[in-house]
C-alpha cells in the first residue's frame, strides 16, 4: 500500500509538472516568506542632474533644496497607483493642455501644475476651487468664465486652461520668474509679495514659506521628472494601457434646452455620456434666456453603446 501511494503521488506530481524532489526541496513557509520579503526592494533615488523648472535652474546643491526635492521624488515614485493613474490620464488630457499653453506663451512645464492641483480630474476643493486648474469662483469670473447654476466653465478644460495661462503670465510679469508664478498659483500673488518684503528675498528657493507652498514647486518638478522618465522610476505600461480621448465634434446651441436626456438621445447617446463630454453643463437643463451661443461636445459614433 505504501509503494502504491508513492506511485499515486508521483503520478499526480507529473501531471502538475513537478517531481518528488521538487516537493521535498520546496522552501518552508518561513523561508518562502523571507524570500518574498527580500524580493521587494525600496531604493534611494539618485538626484537628477541639471534640474530646472520652466528653464529656471533648481539649486539642489543647497542642502534644504536637495532634501525637499528628494522628498517629493520619493513620495511620488512609491505612491505607485496614484502616479500610474496620472500617467494614464496625461495621455488623454495633455494633448488638450499643451497647445493652449504654447499659444499663450506659457512654458510647457506648467501642465504638471494641473497634475498636482487636481490629479487631472474635475476636482472640488474644500475652499470651493473647481476643475483641473482649481480655479476659485471670483477668479474665474474676473477672467471671463461663466459660472452660475446652469453653467460652470471652470469645468471646461479648454477655457479653464486659457484662464490659468493668463493668470500665470500676469504673475510672472508681477513677480519676475516662472518659479515664483507657480508658487503664487498656490499662495496668491499678494501672499508671495508679502513674504518677499518680509524676508527681503525675491527668489522662491530663498523664501521660507508655509508647508503647502513650500512643497508646491517641488511637487510639480517631481511629477515632471517621473512622468518624463517613467521606466527610470519603475513604471511599466504599454501604449494601449493609457487612457485615450474619444474623437468628438461640437454642435452650436443658442436656445434653451429643457431636458438634456432628450437632447442626448437625438444624437444617439445618453445623458451620462453627454455630461462626461460636457462637465461644465451643471444641470439637467439650460435656461439660456440671453440666447448665448454654446458649443456642446458630442462623441463620434461608434465609441459608446447606443442607449436602449
Amino acid at each position: 500500500m505504501k509503494m502504491r501511494n508513492v506511485f499515486l503521488v508521483a503520478g499526480l506530481l507529473a501531471i502538475c509538472g513537478l517531481s518528488i524532489n521538487a516537493v521535498q526541496d520546496a522552501p518552508s513557509d518561513e523561508n518562502q516568506e523571507g524570500k518574498l520579503i527580500n524580493d521587494y526592494n525600496v531604493y534611494a533615488l539618485p538626484m537628477p542632474e541639471d534640474l530646472e523648472f520652466a528653464g529656471e535652474p533648481v539649486p539642489v546643491e543647497i542642502p534644504d533644496i536637495y532634501e525637499r526635492m528628494d522628498r517629493e521624488l520619493l513620495v511620488n515614485t512609491y505612491w505607485q497607483s496614484n502616479t500610474l493613474l496620472l500617467l494614464k490620464r496625461a495621455n488623454k488630457y495633455f494633448p488638450v493642455i499643451e497647445p493652449i499653453l504654447k499659444e499663450k506663451g506659457v512654458p510647457d512645464d506648467f501642465k504638471y501644475l494641473a497634475v498636482i492641483e487636481s490629479g487631472l480630474t474635475n476636482a472640488v476643493s474644500p475652499a470651493g476651487a473647481r476643475g483641473f486648474w482649481q480655479i476659485m469662483e471670483a477668479t474665474g469670473k474676473e477672467y471671463g468664465l461663466e459660472i452660475n447654476d446652469n453653467v460652470d466653465e471652470r469645468y471646461n478644460l479648454e477655457k479653464s486652461t486659457r484662464v490659468a495661462a493668463d493668470y500665470l503670465k500676469k504673475s510672472k510679469e508681477r513677480l519676475g520668474s516662472w518659479t515664483l508664478a507657480a508658487a503664487a498659483y498656490n499662495a496668491g500673488n499678494y501672499g508671495i509679495d508679502k513674504q518677499q518684503e518680509r524676508q527681503d528675498a525675491n527668489n522662491y528657493y530663498d523664501l521660507l514659506l508655509g508647508e503647502e507652498t513650500g512643497r508646491y514647486v517641488f511637487r510639480i518638478m517631481a511629477l515632471k521628472e517621473i512622468m518624463n522618465n517613467p521606466k527610470k522610476y519603475g513604471f511599466n505600461y504599454r501604449q494601449k494601457d493609457l487612457y485615450k480621448d474619444v474623437p468628438s465634434y461640437k454642435v452650436k446651441v443658442d436656445t434653451a434646452v429643457t431636458d438634456f436626456a432628450d437632447f442626448a438621445k437625438k444624437f444617439g447617446i445618453n445623458y451620462k455620456i453627454l455630461k462626461i463630454h460636457n462637465p461644465w453643463l451643471r444641470e439637467t437643463h439650460l435656461n439660456n434666456k440671453s440666447k448665448k451661443e454654446y458649443l456642446i461636445e458630442l462623441p463620434e459614433k461608434g465609441y459608446y453603446t447606443a442607449p436602449n
